[in-house]
């Protein structure tokens, strides 16, 4: 401990200030615009996330890996493909000849890629007109697992269909369905799909055998 001040607070908001300069900036009036990043994950997150958001909380550096590979010129301006009247807009970490490179952070080494990155990578690869991606994980020990993969376009119908659900749902102001996945334990908006997190009143099994004791 260095002093009476808290360290611990003082990381986490250089994270969390570094993190709002990163990210991708999303219009949440512009529905007529919709982003990758938006509809590889969660629909109903990212409704809550333009509607009625809550604060993120970034744990670490590596989460921010993306972002500082875009800010730092490796990748390229991002892109925008037509679907209708709406824009699908996406951006790639980095881009190397006809290659499509993605990189995420993971807290182990990865046997298969998450299916959300499949879904962005491929989607990337339409949107920029490109037939080979790989995805680069990356853990805090600096080991690396890399995937590749050649475009689908079943896998980017799907993307498309995703594009149009989240655009309706937002002029209708509706709450999309549920996606359970790994990712909910840690999401921002856990409480408002699921249940508490933590109970408010921590109950001790010795004190309730007192408690009946006392009756």
């Amino acid at each position: 401990m260095m002093g009476d001040r808290d360290f611990r607070n003082i990381i986490h908001s250089a994270i969390g200030s570094i993190g709002k300069e990163l990210e991708i900036e999303i219009d949440s009036k512009d529905i007529q615009t919709i982003h990758l990043q938006e509809v590889a994950q969660c629909l109903r997150r990212s409704y809550y996330d333009r509607i009625d958001p809550n604060e993120f909380e970034r744990r670490g550096f590596n989460e921010l890996l993306s972002g500082l590979l875009r800010k730092l010129q490796y990748g390229s301006e991002p892109k925008e493909f037509a679907i209708d009247d709406i824009k699908l807009k996406g951006q790639v970490d980095m881009l190397v000849d006809d290659s499509i490179l993605l990189f995420r952070s993971a807290i182990g080494e990865l046997e298969t890629p998450q299916a959300n990155d499949i879904l962005y990578l491929n989607a990337c690869m339409w949107i920029y007109d490109k037939v080979d991606g790989v995805i680069v994980y990356i853990t805090g020990d600096r080991k690396e697992t890399t995937f590749s993969l050649t475009r689908n376009k079943k896998m980017f119908e799907e993307i498309i269909r995703r594009v149009r659900v989240l655009n309706d749902l937002l002029k209708e102001q509706k709450t999309p369905i549920l996606e359970p996945s790994s990712d909910c334990s840690n999401c921002q908006y856990y409480e408002r799909c699921f249940m508490k997190k933590k109970l408010s009143k921590q109950m001790s099994l010795l004190g309730m055998l007192g408690m009946e004791k006392s009756d």
